[in-house]
């Protein structure tokens, strides 16, 4: 997804936060590390200290700004801007869709960081802290899904997974979380429709981002590719239970999935993006039809 060079971005508040440990740094992660990233993205745990190479980085408090990111061409340019500014659009969208939404903070891990629901890294994954309303991604994570798992993890890729974890926020603090306890795992489950509705929500605001403007009235976005949609359903795709047991050499298991298959995911994502928010009830649908 390309912004407009023009589009003023720099009124977002992500934060970037760590120093810590490497686990998979440098954009190409070695065999343990790809095992303990399929296990948290598989089990949503954390499983890093599997690593055995040091302890967790330390949080250094609120962190600081994300340099050089005040336009539409710093966030083309930039991962890390990329998803600042997207956080900025994620939190217009949903003031607009929610009665007394408020935003969650993001942070920008730097290789990686303590959180209060773990550790925060590449090997753990982009995930929202409920406790800390809090959206924690490290941008080399995308690099991972490029060359481990096949995803192209291009521009609305990246913006796909944060408003993926936004969807989450969103669920917390309207109360569908809490309304819908977790009741184990299994294709049926009311953790795999939290994360469809999550892909659900993230569809629906890629449907509207266009409609989104900065201070000046200026779109902050282009409209969308047909190539850059078919990254974001590749990126949805990848992070499906079933792509994830058959990358980690293990049998497809339905009744072990967390989050859904590939292909409910890239449904849902398509059910919000066709059909907006008031689409994505993934807890009025028949497991059959789920």
């Amino acid at each position: 997804m390309t912004f407009n060079q023009n589009a003023q971005v720099g009124g977002n508040t992500a934060r970037r936060r760590g120093g810590g440990l490497v686990l998979a740094g440098g954009g190409v992660a070695g065999i343990g590390a790809i095992a303990v990233l399929l296990l948290n993205l598989f089990t949503g745990g954390d499983f890093s200290g599997l690593l055995g190479e040091g302890v967790p980085g330390v949080s250094d408090g609120g962190g600081s700004e994300i340099a050089s990111c005040e336009t539409g061409a710093d966030a083309n340019r930039n991962d890390e801007c990329r998803l600042a500014a997207g956080s900025l659009v994620l939190d217009q969208y949903w003031a607009d869709q929610v009665e007394g939404y408020r935003q969650p903070q993001l942070i920008i891990v730097d290789q990686s960081t303590s959180s209060a629901c773990g550790t925060a890294s590449n090997a753990t994954g982009p995930f929202y802290c409920p406790p800390e309303e809090t959206v924690y991604i490290d941008p080399t994570f995308f690099g991972l899904l490029r060359e481990r798992f096949g995803a192209s993890a291009g521009e609305l890729a990246q913006l796909y997974v944060l408003a993926h974890e936004y969807g989450h926020h969103v669920q917390n603090i309207t109360g569908i979380t809490h309304q819908n306890p977790d009741n184990g795992t299994g294709p049926d489950s009311n953790g795999v429709r939290i994360e469809l509705q999550a892909d659900c929500f993230a569809g629906a605001w890629v449907a509207a981002m266009t409609e989104q403007v900065d201070q000046n009235g200026v779109p902050f976005f282009e409209a969308p590719t047909g190539t850059q949609i078919t990254d974001a359903l590749n990126a949805a795709a990848t992070v499906g239970d079933d792509h994830i047991q058959r990358e980690a050499g293990a049998p497809v298991n339905p009744e072990s999935w967390t989050h859904g298959s590939s292909e409910q995911r890239q449904r849902w994502f398509a059910t919000g993006y066709d059909g907006g928010v008031n689409a994505c009830d993934t807890f009025a649908v028949s497991g059959s039809r789920l």
